[in-house]
């Protein structure tokens, strides 16, 4: 079946195209930054924050001094990372798991050992799981006498999620942890019931950040043992976040505004504000500041580009729109259909502009960049081919083309491009040569956006699925081809978790860490549903939490 219909019509025989395009829902958040944060926060106020947080800050590097009981040491620790104010405390915090991991901890209960294990494998510590032997008995079950022990099995359980392939005993542990959470839920109180519930959704180690911050600053607060230095810290951090993410969305908004390419291309999803909050999970820290611009400029073309493919055009000015890529130079857009002329243009601008503002020795990084483009744009036509044809792929053949469509090579590739001194030539090399940990990042979006909205799409005329390819090449049900495909999921967390460990690259691990936050991204945006695209329920909701309702201090 053809995407689109040419009926002929008339004495002239002109051709009229009758377009099978989606419908999306407008845009949720409109002119919202651009009016409601005109002149926010008060310049005094700000002043204050900032000199509070100073205050709050050389507080708990006391604390980092005076806490010498490895247990204290590792609780402080965690605090700080869940609270997101581990960016200021890295020296204290390295030093900190140099005495962690030395520590002797045969003493310690379920509770510890976890701790001491996620703290530890989180920053690239080689540890063994072997450590939670002792919690099993002599027929290899883990002990009865841990059932009702629900801060040590959720311990267990967040420090299982890091595990590699080949620890058996730490899939066992996230069956037997989860089963055993589920079942005491009920029976829990406040804050413990609240952070259970938190983690069964979604485990700690698979969290956005920004996200997780969020829901865990109310979760602290209520706990007996908070410190309510930190507490203030971390309320106070975040709202300064906040207002500068605040001064960003708006600079985006009045970007996108001024581009004006929904106006002309009316079938696209607008959703810049919802690829500011995509990239806020990336990375949320001040410093980031540029990079994060340029990454949700980038995204919010990428996600038009991806509605002219996949929802409107013919497959000839699919062709002619990606040949045009191809040649990336204006003269080029003599030969792109009428309505894709404009976008075409302000494509190459958007990316001319990111070259003209990145200082002389940075500006090499750019043609790494038109390459991700150049590769996205191309495996987006082969799909377009493919739904002409209504070829249904092998599910191999399918993500050979369509873990580069997921778009999420070419976000990595951007999301390096406005950083500092980590972001080397070589670093560029290693991203653009597609390395297994961008291609495991690859797998784990590609397959659940596939299982969270394959039957929205399949509604239309639209490309096949992984699900379609899996169900047709093994003969089977959607059920079954879901629970493969998640299953294909957890491999690929697996190996981004091997990664991370033995990385097999030298670039710097804040680029590691990239990748892995966008990983994370997915289980926000996609888990329960294609958050993104009908983004007027969960994901309006998510964003008024990060960037409009700040913390009462």
């Amino acid at each position: 079946m053809e995407r689109q219909s040419m009926i002929l019509v008339g004495d002239d025989k002109e051709e009229i195209i009758i377009r099978k395009s989606a419908e999306y829902h407008p845009t949720v958040w409109g002119d919202y930054f651009i009016r409601n944060y005109s002149c926010l926060p008060l310049e005094e106020e700000k002043e204050y924050m900032i000199k509070r947080v100073e205050e709050l800050k050389d507080r708990v590097r006391n604390l980092f001094e005076e806490t010498h009981d490895v247990l204290q040491i590792m609780i402080l620790v965690d605090s700080i990372q869940l609270l997101g104010l581990d960016y200021h405390f890295e020296k204290e915090i390295t030093a900190a798991l140099r005495l962690i991991y030395e520590a002797d901890v045969k003493n310690y209960g379920l509770y510890e050992v976890s701790l001491r294990f996620r703290l530890l494998r989180q920053h690239g510590y080689t540890l063994s799981p072997d450590v939670f032997n002792k919690f099993k008995d002599a027929k290899g079950r883990f002990l009865s006498a841990l059932n009702g022990d629900a801060k040590g099995l959720l311990s267990l359980y967040n420090a299982a999620y890091l595990g590699t392939h080949e620890e058996m005993i730490l899939d066992e542990a996230i069956s037997f942890t989860k089963c055993q959470l589920e079942s005491m839920l009920g029976e829990l109180e406040p804050p413990l019931a609240t952070e259970v519930s938190l983690f069964l959704e979604t485990p700690l180690y698979r969290r956005t950040r920004r996200f997780l911050v969020r829901k865990y600053i109310p979760i602290y607060q209520e706990k007996v043992m908070r410190n309510d230095t930190i507490l203030e810290l971390a309320k106070l951090d975040f709202n300064l976040l906040q207002s500068l993410h605040q001064e960003e969305v708006k600079k985006i908004t009045i970007w996108w505004n001024d581009l004006a390419l929904i106006e002309s291309l009316k079938f696209a999803r607008d959703r810049v504000v919802e690829c500011y909050y995509w990239i806020v999970g990336v990375y949320f820290e001040s410093q980031y500041s540029y990079p994060r611009i340029i990454t949700c400029k980038v995204i919010s073309l990428m996600s038009i580009m991806d509605d002219i493919y996949d929802n409107y055009s013919t497959l000839e000015e699919s062709r002619l729109l990606t040949e045009a890529i191809e040649r990336w130079e204006p003269q080029a857009v003599e030969h792109v259909p009428e309505y894709l002329k404009d976008f075409y243009l302000k494509l190459l601008k958007t990316y001319k502009d990111f070259e003209d503002e990145l200082e002389p020795n940075k500006k090499y990084r750019i043609p790494y960049l038109h390459k991700e483009i150049k590769d996205l744009s191309r495996s987006y036509f082969q799909e377009v081919k493919w739904c002409a044809e209504g070829y249904v792929p092998t599910l191999e053949e399918h993500l050979r083309v369509s873990l580069k469509s997921t778009g999420y090579p070419a976000i990595t590739c951007v999301s390096f491009v406005g950083l500092g001194e980590d972001a080397t030539k070589e670093a560029f090399e290693w991203v653009t040569s597609f390395p297994k940990i961008l291609k495991s990042c690859t797998i784990i979006t590609r397959l659940m956006d596939d299982i969270a909205s394959h039957e929205r799409e399949q509604e239309r005329d639209h490309v096949a699925s992984t699900v379609e390819s899996y169900m047709k090449e093994y003969g089977t049900s959607k059920k079954v081809a879901h629970e493969k495909l998640q299953v294909v999921v957890e491999q690929a967390w697996k190996d981004i978790n091997k990664e991370c460990l033995h990385p097999t690259t030298q670039v710097a691990r804040t680029l590691i860490e990239i990748i892995l936050n966008l990983s994370r991204t997915m289980e926000d945006i996609y888990k329960y549903n294609d958050t993104y695209t009908n983004s007027n329920t969960r994901m309006k909701d998510n964003i008024s939490l990060i960037l409009v309702e700040s913390f009462p201090i």
